[in-house]
């Protein structure tokens, strides 16, 4: 296995540019054989990647990958939970049934990360309301290529336009139920998951965009910091309010690393920093939810029960 630090600082840079997520997505397999670890592999992912776009894909694929090990490795593959109402349980209508011809998934999603390219979905479904009112959430994996799987894509958002979305329409779709509560054990915590992934994978982007750019030693050694910090946040206890803590400390410091770089991004090639300047908002589309996160995080371990 390679040293993703070493591998950041000494690997030569592809100047080949990358047409399509099928180009982004070979190149980030090849990438993948030299390491072990969905982290390294997402953070070398995206320093494999010529744009944000690409380099969030490496770190979505790589936090599927976290969640489910069993997921192939060479297809794309993408959670499909939201709905009209959003994706919070209640809102969740589409239903999941065992039948005698086994488990069929019928309903609609409004939006799915990768839309067509998706080769395989994690759908949440409602398997119906428990005793107390509640609705009873299940995951289940769905081959996104069956007849009963129809994906319409989405018009495009103004920011990472290379990452399509799709709505999704499952009619007695087979699917392969997954143990466990589809919300809890798999729909929270791939919400933090998926966060330091895509972190990682930014962050890999970004000493990318600064080897290229000339940015100061002083700059890169801030970079790997970062790095370290998403190295170091324990994904095999993604609900952990403490775990939660050092992301939001972790999200902190990388967004005063990015008000260092505005300067530095003069040096840059300027198709490069066009593409930042389009696509950065991507890194605020979950800043919502992780500011929620947060302060239950915080209130979950403070003995006062006060915030600070």
């Amino acid at each position: 296995m390679d040293s993703v630090f070493d591998y950041l600082l000494t690997e030569a840079l592809d100047p080949t540019p990358l047409e399509s997520i099928t180009d982004a997505w070979t190149r980030h397999r090849a990438v993948a054989a030299r390491f072990d670890t969905t982290i390294d592999i997402a953070i070398a992912g995206g320093f494999a990647a010529d744009r944000l776009g690409f380099a969030f894909l490496s770190g979505y694929q790589q936090a599927m990958r976290a969640l489910l090990p069993e997921l192939p490795a060479d297809e794309l593959v993408a959670v499909s939970a939201t709905e009209t109402g959003g994706a919070h349980p209640s809102a969740i209508t589409t239903q999941v049934t065992e039948t005698d011809a086994g488990w069929r998934v019928n309903g609609t999603k409004t939006f799915t990360t990768l839309g067509l390219l998706a080769r395989r979905m994690l759908v949440i479904a409602s398997a119906g309301t428990a005793a107390d009112g509640r609705n009873q959430l299940r995951a289940v994996l769905v081959d996104a290529t069956q007849p009963g799987v129809n994906v319409t894509n989405l018009p495009g958002v103004p920011f990472a336009p290379e990452i399509p979305h799709g709505s999704v329409s499952f009619t007695d779709a087979a699917a392969e139920p997954l143990p466990g509560d589809g919300y809890s054990d798999f729909l929270k915590p791939f919400r933090t998951i998926e966060d330091v992934h895509v972190l990682a994978a930014v962050l890999g982007w970004l000493v990318r965009v600064g080897r290229e750019s000339g940015w100061p030693r002083t700059t890169l050694q801030r970079l790997l910091a970062a790095v370290a910090f998403a190295r170091g946040l324990e994904m095999d206890r993604p609900t952990s309010p403490g775990g939660h803590i050092a992301l939001g400390g972790a999200y902190e410091y990388f967004e005063q690393t990015l008000t260092e770089l505005e300067p530095l991004w003069a040096q840059a090639d300027p198709v490069v920093r066009e593409r930042w300047e389009r696509d950065r908002r991507l890194l605020a589309t979950a800043e919502k939810v992780r500011a929620q996160r947060l302060t239950a995080a915080w209130r979950s371990v403070d003995i006062n029960g006060a915030d600070k």
